[in-house]
C-alpha cells in the first residue's frame, strides 16, 4: 500500500509538515564529519538553549452555564410611548382697513426751529505791568559758567592752491580725429522700370539640346511559381518539447479550505511543534567594553605650517603702466556742428492744446425735490394668501396583513454535514505512522481492512 503525506490527507488545506533544512544524505543516526564547519565546531551538550519570555497563551473556559442578562436588561425597564400631540397653526386671516402708521415719537416729539449757537469766547484780562522784576534764581546762583579756551583743530593745512592760467592741453581725440565732409551714400536700388525685349521667347534649355531619346528595350517579365504543398507532416517538434517530456503525474488537487466550524468537544493540545523542537536557552550577559579614558599630550602644540615656514616676502615695485606715444596734429579750421539731422529736422513751436469739454445735455434739475420714488407710486398693496404646507403627517402606517419573511436563501438552502479533517488528530484515523524523512514529512500509511475467509 502506498503510503500518504501528512500534506496529502489534510482535506482542509491548514495542515503541512513541518520543513527542515534539506540535506545531501539520510541521517540514520550516525555522525558524518563531512565538512569543515563540524570538523571545527563540535556540538556541545550542556548548554541550554535560552528561555522565552512569550507568554503561555492559555484559555480558561468557564465551566458555569452563561446567563442572559445585561446591565441593560436588568436597569432598563420599557414604558408606553405616547405620541406627543401636534400643534395645529391656525389660519392666518389679514386684518382689512388700514394701518395706523403713527408713533409715540412723532406725537411726543414735535420739530423746533434750531437756531445757530452764539460763541461764548471767555472775557479778555489785560496784564498789568508793576516794576521789573530783578531776582536770581538759584540755577543760575549754584551753576555758574566757566571760561572754556577753544580747542585748537588738528586737520592740516591745504598747501594746495588751484593753477589761476587757463588750461591749455588738448585731449588725444582732438589730435586724432581729422574732420571730413559728408558725402551721401550712392543708392543701389535698382529702378522700378520694367524693361520689355522685342524679340521672341526663346524655349531651349540645355536639357533639351543636350538630351537624345532612346529606345526603351522591353522588360524581362519573370513566370509566375504555381505553390505545390509538401505531401511529408509538419514537423512540430521543439528542442523544448524533445528534451522535455512530461512525466505522468496525478492532478492537483484543490487545496481551499472547507467552511468548518469548531466544536467544544474537541480537547485543545498546548504543544506545539516549535515549542517542542526550540526549548528556552538561558542568554549569557552582554560584555560592555570599557572605553579608555582620554589623557591629553604632554607639551606645547607647534602652530607653525609649511607655508609660514617657506614663505619668503618680497618688496615688489609697482607696475608703471605702458602708454602709446601720442602723434598731435594742431589744426586750427572751426568746427562745425551742423548734420543732417538738424537740417531736415528743424525746431517747430510747439503750443498746449486745451482741455476738450464735452457740452452737457441733460440740463440741472430746478425746484424742491418730492422725495417720492417710482416704487412708492406704482406699487400697488395685495392681499397675501399664506402657502399650503405639503409635508406628511408624522403617523405611522399600520398594516393588517402578516409580513412576509420568506426568502430565497431560507428556500433553496440544504444544510450539510460539517466533516472534521483527519489530518487535525494527533493520529490520522484510519492511518498508521511510517517515518519521518530529511525534509520534515510525516509519511503514515492506510490500514486495509482485513477480509475474512469464507
Amino acid at each position: 500500500m502506498r503510503s500518504k503525506c501528512l500534506c496529502q490527507i489534510c482535506t482542509c488545506g491548514r495542515h503541512h509538515c513541518p520543513h527542515g533544512t534539506t540535506r545531501i544524505y539520510e541521517n540514520f543516526g550516525l555522525s558524518c564529519p563531512t565538512t569543515e564547519y563540524l570538523e571545527k565546531y563540535p556540538m556541545y551538550g550542556n548548554v541550554l538553549p535560552p528561555q522565552s519570555l512569550k507568554p503561555k497563551q492559555e484559555f480558561r473556559a468557564c465551566r458555569g452555564k452563561m446567563e442572559g442578562i445585561t446591565t441593560f436588561k436588568s436597569d432598563y425597564r420599557p414604558y408606553e410611548i405616547v405620541k406627543q400631540p401636534c400643534h395645529i397653526p391656525e389660519e392666518y386671516k389679514p386684518k382689512q382697513g388700514k394701518i395706523d402708521l403713527g408713533t409715540t415719537y412723532k406725537q411726543d416729539f414735535n420739530s423746533y426751529k434750531v437756531q445757530p449757537v452764539v460763541i461764548v469766547r471767555p472775557l479778555e484780562r489785560q496784564q498789568v505791568k508793576k516794576g521789573k522784576l530783578d531776582t536770581v534764581p538759584t540755577y543760575k546762583d549754584d551753576y555758574r559758567s566757566w571760561g572754556i579756551q577753544k580747542s585748537e583743530l588738528y586737520k592740516p593745512e591745504q598747501t594746495y592752491h588751484p593753477p589761476t592760467v587757463k588750461f591749455g592741453n588738448s585731449t588725444t581725440f582732438q589730435d586724432d580725429y581729422v574732420p571730413q565732409e559728408i558725402k551721401p551714400r550712392q543708392s543701389f536700388k535698382p529702378f522700378s522700370v520694367v524693361k520689355r525685349s522685342t524679340a521672341p521667347f526663346n524655349g531651349d534649355t540645355s536639357h533639351r539640346i543636350d538630351y537624345v531619346p532612346h529606345q526603351l528595350e522591353i522588360k524581362f517579365e519573370k513566370p509566375k511559381e504555381v505553390y505545390k504543398p509538401t505531401d511529408q507532416p509538419f514537423e512540430d517538434l521543439t528542442t523544448h518539447r524533445n528534451d522535455f517530456q512530461g512525466l505522468a503525474g496525478e492532478t492537483a488537487k484543490i487545496c481551499r479550505p472547507a467552511h468548518t466550524r469548531v466544536t467544544q468537544s474537541a480537547q485543545f493540545e498546548g504543544n506545539t511543534e516549535f515549542r517542542e523542537s526550540f526549548q528556552p536557552w538561558e542568554i549569557p550577559p552582554l560584555e560592555v567594553k570599557k572605553v579608555p579614558e582620554y589623557v591629553p599630550p604632554t607639551g606645547s602644540m607647534q602652530l607653525n605650517s609649511t607655508s609660514h615656514l617657506d614663505y619668503v616676502p618680497y618688496q615688489a615695485n609697482r607696475v608703471v603702466p605702458i602708454r602709446p606715444v601720442s602723434h598731435r596734429r594742431k589744426n586750427n579750421f572751426p568746427f562745425q556742428g551742423k548734420s543732417t539731422m538738424k537740417e531736415d529736422f528743424p525746431v517747430w513751436e510747439i503750443c498746449r492744446q486745451g482741455l476738450i469739454k464735452q457740452q452737457q445735455q441733460i440740463p440741472n434739475p430746478s425746484g424742491k425735490f418730492d422725495g417720492l420714488s417710482t416704487f412708492r407710486s406704482h406699487y400697488v398693496p395685495h392681499e397675501l394668501i399664506p402657502t399650503e404646507s405639503c409635508k406628511p403627517l408624522n403617523v405611522a402606517l399600520k398594516s393588517s396583513v402578516p409580513f412576509d419573511d420568506i426568502t430565497m436563501y431560507s428556500i433553496e438552502y440544504t444544510p450539510k454535514k460539517q466533516e472534521i479533517c483527519p489530518a487535525s488528530y494527533p493520529s490520522p484515523p484510519g492511518y498508521i505512522f511510517e517515518n519521518t524523512n530529511s525534509q520534515g514529512h510525516k509519511f503514515f500509511r492506510k490500514i486495509t481492512p482485513a477480509v475474512k475467509a469464507s
